[in-house]
């Protein structure tokens, strides 16, 4: 821990670099790009340092982020992301995942960096709601659409205390990234499709703390989107709105996730319900747990959550799906799910449908414990609902996928070894179904 406070220390206090001393201009109007990448590049040169972004509004397309170089935004300073797609540079990453087979654009992009950070108390603004959603290659995170961050393949990865605001695609992206660090950063991100709010791919040592995310899609989002499995992975303290799933792993899982631990989270409604463009206006779920593509999630501990309305709190589901990360690597592994522990969660004005933990048949999930769980939910079935006939062991795994379930609490499919302690389902209209169904579950 000593050694990582000086490391952070000596990035963002040696020499500063000052971006209007480079020609940035303080006017929207005026693109900055060029001078904001000649200070960056100035800094790497000189063996690193702060480039540092006065108080003021500053227009830019695509920087790339060097080594030992910190990018320090004064109070009051914005950089806001260029309107025009031509500002934008393609980025095809050196690195072989289902997020990397074409072409991408960023706001601000590093690949193969170390010692690289974003800090101070300023903003980032993406303007995303300017780029439309297209369909490109097979994918709609293709050139059409900017994130605001990704970090490829990076080492000592520290983002702290800014505002992010307004990506036109997922906010932040760190793919294949070891050591990284995003503590206190606030994010708003409800202005276009796939506004997700961070998402850590495939990254090894991961530490989310303290940040307050309001998100239109997920919230925060493990994924594992190559082979390179996201372990070793710290969530705590933080505040999630989504209109989607606000705590959530997967659904890409090539490769999996292991050792995780997810503590003392809210997750809320968000106070702006102005504009909508997935999801629900409460969320779809609370915590998703997903192995769907032949990886494996194991070693997984979500404790003391708090959350108000969504739809159905709590998913775990192994499924078959069984997606390449590419085109020509076929899938010849058996998604694995097991050791997951989920307790001290009290969520109140959930809806009707209920939860579920589930696999499919031939492959249960095993090893999960719930315990110490109270949900208050909607209710209100006045009729018996049968088993899902459709089990749906190849689609997109979404809490609601099946509808109304059978059980108000939760329904239990294709498990092995599951036990519930101390679980209360609460519901506030009369509601004929069981708080549990259990099916091929032992």
């Amino acid at each position: 821990m000593i050694l990582a406070c000086i490391a952070a220390w000596s990035t963002c206090e040696a020499r500063d670099y000052v971006i209007t001393d480079y020609g940035a201009s303080a006017d929207t109007s005026w693109l900055s790009t060029s001078a904001l990448q000649l200070a960056i590049d100035d800094c790497a040169r000189q063996g690193g340092g702060r480039v540092v972004v006065p108080a003021g509004g500053y227009k830019i397309g695509s920087i790339f982020l060097r080594s030992n170089v910190c990018l320090w935004l004064e109070p009051g300073a914005t950089l806001y992301g260029s309107t025009n797609i031509k500002d934008y540079k393609p980025v095809k990453p050196d690195f072989l995942s289902l997020r990397t087979h074409v072409e991408t654009i960023q706001l601000i992009y590093a690949e193969d960096a170390q010692n690289v950070s974003i800090d101070g108390y300023g903003t980032i603004d993406g303007r995303g709601i300017s780029f439309k959603k297209q369909i490109l290659d097979g994918s709609d995170e293709g050139i059409a659409r900017p994130h605001l961050l990704r970090f490829v393949k990076c080492q000592n990865v520290s983002v702290r205390n800014v505002s992010l605001r307004n990506s036109a695609c997922w906010m932040q992206h760190y793919l294949a990234c070891d050591k990284v660090l995003i503590d206190g950063v606030k994010v708003f991100n409800r202005n276009n499709h796939n506004n997700d709010g961070l998402d850590l791919d495939g990254c090894h040592d991961a530490v989310v703390a303290n940040c307050i995310i309001d998100s239109d899609d997920d919230g925060i989002v493990l994924k594992s989107t190559s082979p390179r499995l996201c372990e070793n992975v710290i969530i705590s303290n933080c505040i999630v709105s989504s209109h989607c799933n606000a705590l959530k792993l997967g659904t890409e899982s090539s490769g999996g996730f292991r050792n995780v631990s997810i503590s003392n989270c809210i997750v809320k409604p968000s106070s702006d319900q102005s504009s909508r463009y997935f999801g629900l206006e409460h969320g779809i779920s609370t915590i998703s747990v997903e192995m769907v593509d032949g990886g494996v999630l194991e070693n997984v501990i979500v404790n003391n959550i708090t959350a108000q309305g969504t739809e159905s709190p709590i998913f775990v589901r192994l499924g078959k799906r069984n997606r390449p990360y590419a085109s020509d690597i076929p899938v010849t592994t058996t998604s694995v799910l097991r050791n997951v522990r989920l307790s001290n969660i009290n969520v109140s004005e959930a809806g009707a449908t209920g939860c579920s933990v589930s696999g499919v048949p031939g492959i249960p999930v095993k090893d999960i414990i719930l315990s110490d769980i109270h949900i208050t939910m909607k209710g209100g079935v006045s009729e018996k609902i049968a088993l899902p006939a459709d089990e749906k062991e190849n689609g997109y795994p979404e809490a609601t996928i099946w509808g109304t379930l059978p059980a108000k609490g939760f329904m239990v499919r294709h498990a092995r070894n599951v036990k519930f302690r101390n679980v209360e389902i609460t519901a506030l209209n009369p509601d004929v179904r069981p708080d549990y169904v259990y099916d091929d579950a032992e």
